[in-house]
């Protein structure tokens, strides 16, 4: 198995990358798999894989998700996407890519794609959160063994929402989760999940996220120090925790990339008829 992980980070701090290996290793040990893996720096060195990889994952990022479009790196990037849809559509390549969006990734793909709009939040979104599931979701294998709803770790100061049923019509795509309700705030609900078509997904939130890891990184000092000045101490040991509760966000961990990795070996196996 051939992954290509496509590092959205522009050499920022962060946990997303450290969490999308420990996901492939575990997942590779425990169904005894040859994986090789490969990483793309796509913002700062504008490098993007080739069709040599049977899965792609795209990961979180930093910035803005407006600001950047016209940018070399975004021409890059979207260059790689149309490569994927060109092998995808083509009769004769039996096996398909699988890409998996994360976060900012999912951003760009829906502006990209104009299935609703990404504008900025009027806070940011920081914290441990239910996602809910829409009727799509019934047959979505990425979502086997979850809860309705289930818990992810949520870190944007952007959104999608106002969906554009007309285009994700004509695409074949269906919007899967939406954050949780708040009847008493006077806002859409985000898109959380999308299927954009059969070989590509995305989720708006974090299902790379690592409880143990996570819950370690935040009581370091300094990002303790820096989640306390920015959010409050309430908001830092909600965070601690969420992260330690077994059904929240270790159950999430444990299911949505490993469903995404197990359904794209799946599609890979050739039957003899």
């Amino acid at each position: 198995m051939r992954v290509a992980i496509l590092d959205m980070y522009e050499g920022a701090e962060n946990q997303g990358m450290r969490c999308i290996r420990e996901i492939l290793n575990q997942f590779a040990e425990m169904h005894q798999l040859d994986l090789h893996r490969e990483e793309f720096d796509v913002r700062v060195k504008q490098e993007t894989p080739g069709m040599d990889f049977d899965i792609y994952i795209s990961s979180g990022g930093p910035g803005s998700p407006l600001e950047s479009e016209g940018s070399d790196w975004e021409t890059v990037y979207f260059r790689w996407l149309k490569q994927v849809e060109h092998f995808n559509n083509q009769d004769s390549n039996i096996i398909k890519k699988q890409v998996f969006f994360i976060c900012h990734s999912f951003q760009l793909i829906c502006r990209h794609y104009n299935i609703a709009a990404v504008t900025k939040r009027k806070s940011t979104s920081f914290g441990v959160f239910p996602i809910h599931y829409l009727a799509e979701a019934n047959n979505e294998p990425i979502f086997d063994g979850l809860r309705d709803p289930f818990y992810a770790v949520d870190s944007r100061d952007y959104q999608v929402t106002q969906p554009n049923h007309n285009r994700i019509q004509e695409l074949g795509a269906s919007i899967l989760a939406i954050e949780k309700a708040r009847p008493h705030v006077p806002l859409e609900r985000a898109i959380m999940a999308v299927r954009f078509n059969d070989h590509m997904i995305g989720t708006q939130f974090h299902p790379e996220a690592d409880a143990i890891g996570m819950s370690l990184h935040l009581q370091t000092a300094d990002k303790k120090k820096t989640v306390i000045e920015n959010y409050g101490h309430d908001k830092w040991a909600s965070m601690i925790d969420q992260l330690n509760d077994p059904d929240k966000i270790m159950h999430t961990y444990a299911h949505i990339l490993p469903n995404f990795l197990h359904t794209a070996i799946n599609k890979m196996q050739l039957v003899a008829v």
